[in-house]
């Protein structure tokens, strides 16, 4: 077997942006951004992978082939090749996964298709930069893709989320019905995908808050208030932050909704805790409501391995001095 070491795409990379300037790659050939945008609208369609220059990132080839699995529309293979990409994510090597989204998408929005759920669900992770295990007020519902960062293969991990997060809002016609899927799980993972959209906010967030208000399953409603506040990280807005205080501060509200508005409002605000926001949360972050939310893709990617996500987060968020001793799922294994 070769070793990485002797991959061309590493070597490429490792004189283009480790010895190199990165602001030298901008736009070209190994800017991911510029290559995910290139997709030809015929390819995307037709599932025309043969289009995509995977050679030119670390692990191309592995996502080529994982591409292929999906293509033959064979169930074992096409697990294989979603858990091949998630791993990818996992493991920070993006580059080569972010020109798998629009692909993945059209798994995902087909009603035909299988793994629908699971397309989405690396479709979403490759629009995320690190953020397995990360519950601070500060960084929990921050992408992170406006900073420098690399992957463990030199390359710029904030291009290759920021290819993704484009790729889903060039897509987000074709999310967007998704909220409306008879499928709970489909709905929420809706949700997750269209929050890291980096364009065409104002309708996604519309979106979201009439799903909201029709919403009859407690965790997607939970899912959906934390998508409506992790777009309104991504895109500050002052209404936001007020819309969640209103919501966790709401009596009439249910209690899933309102924990997890203030969830979203520590993370949306620097503002001191109020008491109110701490009485409401002894009342009702109860471990039923902890058990409701534990299937959120938000919750999964910080549960501790002897606690749930939410527990955690806000343990975190409430006591920040005090140290965090608790590993946390890997959602991948």
């Amino acid at each position: 077997m070769n070793r990485w070491q002797d991959d061309p795409a590493y070597q490429a990379v490792e004189r283009a942006f480790v010895d190199g300037d990165p602001l030298d790659q901008v736009g070209g050939p190994l800017d991911v951004r510029a290559v995910v945008a290139g997709i030809r609208a015929e390819a995307r369609e037709r599932f025309l992978i043969e289009e995509v220059p995977w050679g030119r990132f670390p692990e191309g080839g592995r996502v080529r082939e994982a591409m292929e699995w999906l293509r033959s529309g064979d169930a074992t293979r096409a697990d294989s090749a979603l858990g091949r990409l998630g791993g990818l994510c996992a493991d920070d090597r993006r580059a080569a996964v972010a020109p798998t989204v629009p692909f993945l998408i059209r798994i995902g929005t087909d009603p035909e298709a299988s793994h629908r759920v699971a397309a989405l669900a690396v479709t979403a992770s490759a629009a995320r930069m690190r953020y397995h295990g990360v519950c601070t007020r500060a960084d929990m519902l921050r992408f992170r893709d406006d900073e420098w960062f690399f992957e463990v293969t030199g390359y710029p991990q904030n291009w290759s989320v920021r290819a993704a997060r484009d790729a889903i809002a060039a897509d987000a016609g074709l999310l967007l019905p998704l909220l409306d899927d008879p499928d709970p799980e489909m709905r929420i993972a809706a949700a997750y995908v269209l929050a890291a959209a980096t364009c065409r906010v104002r309708s996604i967030r519309t979106a979201f808050h009439a799903r909201l208000l029709v919403e009859h399953d407690p965790a997607t409603r939970a899912g959906l208030v934390l998508a409506i506040a992790e777009l309104g990280r991504a895109h500050p807005d002052p209404w936001t932050a007020r819309w969640l205080r209103s919501c966790w501060s709401d009596p009439a509200r249910p209690p899933e909704v309102r924990v997890i508005a203030a969830l979203g409002w520590l993370c949306l605000t620097d503002l001191p805790v109020p008491d109110e926001l701490r009485t409401m949360l002894d009342e009702l972050a109860t471990d039923q409501t902890a058990r409701l939310t534990a299937p959120l893709p938000w919750m999964r990617a910080v549960a501790s391995i002897d606690g749930d996500g939410l527990t955690r987060c806000l343990r975190i968020m409430l006591h920040p001095d005090t140290a965090d001793t608790e590993g946390y799922d890997a959602p991948w294994l």
